[in-house]
């Protein structure tokens, strides 16, 4: 079903509730300047609430095709909607007491988490070429404000910098591999290009090698946005740099959609679906592709992580290699790797924000991110030392904690298709990914602290922030029937029809 304009808007409420939100953080910044300080914040989380529950309200709405097909609506555009606001939502709470964000005009901020987030959303949802052009625009041109957010801080401003420079370079490729779509088909709609890769005349004269250099030049912009190998050299500086809330962000949402647009991208415009079951067009073994970047991207991440004193960086280089995770569900073209991809992000999500959370609690009080000066935390702060442990041994995988679930279905996704040897090497990983994050546990429950002996100050709200990341981790693993039922609906992906 393709809507028109008139038609599409009453499924379109949530983007509208965030463009609405942005205009009235704005708008309250310049005028109310006596209570801007208290009001963006609860503007800000107002207007994600409120998305969230218009999102919830077309969950039942029939899968279709927006504005004339520039968006779609279906249960994996649902998900990615709900996922998107929850990790801002938590983003925001997470910001309210950080020291790095404090001494600098916080007006500007929340608008920029608003529209980041809108462009995140339209990202995933995407159907149309130009549309997905530029949503990653909007994406990507905030993202860079926000990491150089810290205007007299000389690293912020280098981060932005090479994040800039970086972003320039992946997503002029991509638009080029864009424009060689559009030349060959003459459509820039995703399900009419892969009718037209699909039909006998449709493309003529198109050899593999055209096909090949499509994909790698568009796996440019989504592999810039997933930090997978070799896009992924912005990434640490640009983590290291960034306000910590930030990077918190840019470790979990901007990827997320990239991963989003990935699967709607290949699996809807340069696919055919037979079932569940996926086959790229042109001949292309698309999947053996996918498999050295996840390889590389999982790789690279842990054995770089080895060497980090820097918790930021560490942290960074565990995000690289979790997006090689990530891609092992897309590996098998089956929707059951769709829905182990859903699950790992979903999982990720807490566990990740869960860790820099603590970053974030322990930089306000000592200002360090050296893993050394983690030495002795348990004495100080008990709670928020075992907050660290369950968040590190969630991204390791270890059960009964949610991370272990994540990698539990895509390992098996890969293990089901008969690809022994890659679920072996993800296990490998795995297990130097434990050496490091076992490192900062032994610093902040085995080692004694030469600094400072002072209890932690923790806030109320970073306290209950806290405890509401750290149920998921513990208790997810029981009541998972729902998760599994949940993903396993928002597979459903828009045929174009």
């Amino acid at each position: 079903m393709i809507l028109d304009n008139l038609h599409s808007l009453k499924f379109f409420l949530p983007e509208l509730t965030l463009t609405a939100g942005i205009l009235l953080v704005i708008l309250c910044d310049i005028t109310l300047k006596g209570f801007r300080n208290r009001l963006n914040p609860l503007l800000t989380l107002f207007t994600l609430v409120l998305a969230a529950y218009c999102t919830f309200q077309l969950n039942h709405a029939p899968s279709a095709s927006l504005f004339h097909g520039m968006l779609a609506i279906d249960g994996f555009a649902q998900f990615f909607k709900l996922f998107l606001l929850l990790a801002a939502v938590l983003v925001v709470l997470a910001s309210l007491h950080s020291a790095e964000l404090a001494p600098f005009h916080q007006g500007e901020f929340f608008a920029l988490l608003l529209a980041v987030t809108l462009g995140m959303v339209l990202l995933a949802n995407s159907s149309n070429l130009a549309m997905l052009y530029l949503s990653l625009e909007l994406v990507s041109l905030t993202s860079y404000i926000m990491v150089g957010y810290l205007k007299t801080d000389r690293l912020s401003n280098e981060a932005s910098l090479k994040y800039i420079l970086f972003g320039a370079i992946s997503t002029g490729s991509m638009l080029y591999g864009l424009s060689l779509i559009y030349g060959l088909t003459g459509s820039l709609n995703l399900y009419t290009i892969r009718d037209a890769f699909l039909s006998q005349g449709g493309v003529e004269g198109v050899n593999q090698f055209t096909i090949l250099l499509i994909l790698v030049l568009t796996m440019a912009g989504f592999g810039f946005k997933t930090a997978a190998v070799p896009f992924h050299f912005w990434c640490p500086d640009v983590y290291a740099g960034a306000p910590t809330p930030v990077t918190a962000f840019l470790s979990v949402a901007p990827k997320a959609a990239g991963f989003a647009v990935l699967v709607r991208f290949f699996f809807s415009g340069m696919s055919q679906t037979n079932g569940s079951q996926w086959a790229i067009i042109g001949g292309i073994n698309w999947p053996l592709v996918l498999i050295a970047i996840s390889v590389l991207t999982m790789t690279l991440g842990n054995v770089a992580a080895l060497t980090q004193n820097n918790l930021k960086r560490m942290l960074a280089y565990s995000s690289i290699a979790h997006a090689g995770y990530i891609m092992m569900g897309a590996v098998v073209l089956t929707g059951e790797g769709v829905k182990s991809m859903l699950i790992y992000l979903f999982v990720y999500l807490f566990m990740n924000l869960g860790a820099f959370l603590v970053v974030t609690i322990i930089y306000d009080s000592d200002k360090t991110f050296e893993i050394d000066d983690y030495n002795g935390m348990f004495k100080r702060s008990p709670f928020v030392a075992v907050a660290m442990a369950i968040f590190m041994l969630s991204l390791i995988g270890i059960p009964p904690f949610s991370g272990f679930m994540g990698k539990l279905y895509v390992f098996g996704t890969v293990i089901d298709k008969g690809l022994y040897w890659f679920a072996a090497i993800g296990a490998l990983n795995a297990a130097v990914a434990a050496f490091y994050y076992m490192r900062v546990l032994k610093a902040m429950l085995l080692e004694e602290g030469s600094g400072t002996t002072a209890p932690l100050q923790v806030s109320f709200l970073n306290q209950a922030l806290l405890v509401a990341l750290l149920i998921p981790n513990v208790l997810l693993i029981v009541f998972w029937n729902p998760i599994d039922r949940w993903t396993a609906a928002s597979v459903q992906l828009f045929g174009g029809g």
